[in-house]
């Protein structure tokens, strides 16, 4: 039986939404289950820390709040909050209260029944906008692929401490995507559906452009679908040019017709020269990452922690 659960949760710019957010937990928890909460403001613009240094005197004993230097990202925010987990289990949840407290016990009877090392809480239905429900679908499906991952996705989820401490250990760069990384340390994942709520105050910090911005550091940083796609491209383009080389020189030699056209040479030559100059971008996003690496620069930095 789980004893201790450790809820981690990445805290940006929902100051109007922390105080109903901590009463709820302390209300769903207190008297079904040991619970920590561990928030970590991920360099919020408005009054979020001041909510948290109120929550932290109303129950200094159930809260840790850490305040990084400057907004990192929400993956490596979660990932700052494992470094302080306590629990048997650590669950992560977003801020806005679109993921009901009330649901949590569903993912802890279904660790508990399973014995998963990951249980996922699916939305039934997610009550985002139209844009970022699609963003977020594109997202999931698409990195999914990127990445070799199998199954949902959700940022409403429980796993086991030695399976967060894994991740906390994963620190080969400053950009991580905690889905596929859980992937790599076990495929014993489970599932169960969860209620959505609509969320009540504010808007989404994950704008469609920041989707598809995360869309790509997933898959430049996990997986090697850009250079596959360069090798195609080369074996494409170099198939095609061979066989548009000999028919212009059949041409030549069997009908006499004299090849011409100087503005198809310079379409040639300046479409050859686009692939080689997107290749070679794609080529220095693998090594900056690799320079990134090397330097070995934190995923974040904690400013304060009360």
């Amino acid at each position: 039986m789980i004893q201790l659960i450790s809820i981690v949760i990445p805290v940006y710019n929902s100051a109007e939404t922390l105080g109903e957010l901590a009463d709820a937990l302390h209300s769903e928890l207190n008297h079904n289950r040991g619970y920590e909460l561990i928030f970590v403001d991920d360099g919020s613009r408005d009054s979020s820390w001041a909510e948290l240094e109120k929550i932290k005197k109303k129950h200094p004993e159930k809260v840790t709040a850490i305040r990084l230097s400057r907004n990192f990202g929400q993956h490596n925010a979660i990932v700052c909050g494992f470094g302080f987990a306590k629990g048997d289990y650590v669950l992560t949840m977003d801020d806005d209260l679109q993921h009901p407290p009330s649901e949590i016990m569903k993912l802890v009877n279904e660790a508990e029944a399973s014995d998963a090392d990951v249980v996922y809480g699916i939305p039934k239905e997610r009550k985002h906008g139209a844009i970022r429900v699609a963003g977020s679908y594109f997202v999931r499906k698409s990195s999914r692929y990127a990445a070799g991952n199998t199954g949902e996705g959700s940022s409403f989820r429980l796993m086991k401490k030695e399976i967060a401490d894994n991740i906390c250990e994963h620190r080969n760069h400053s950009m991580l995507f905690i889905d596929e990384i859980l992937h790599w340390y076990t495929g014993n994942i489970a599932t169960t559906d969860v209620a959505h709520h609509p969320r009540k105050k504010g808007k989404s910090g994950y704008s469609f452009g920041k989707l598809i911005s995360l869309y790509l550091d997933v898959v430049i940083n996990h997986s090697a679908i850009p250079l596959k796609l360069m090798t195609w491209i080369g074996l494409i383009s170099s198939f095609a040019t061979f066989t548009l080389g000999m028919v212009f020189i059949y041409r030549k030699l069997e009908h006499k017709i004299e090849v011409s056209g100087f503005a198809a040479q310079i379409v040639a030559i300046l479409f050859t020269a686009s692939i080689l100059m997107l290749c070679m971008g794609i080529v220095g996003q693998y090594m900056y990452k690799l320079f990134l690496l090397q330097n070995r620069r934190p995923p974040f930095a904690i400013n304060k922690k009360i």
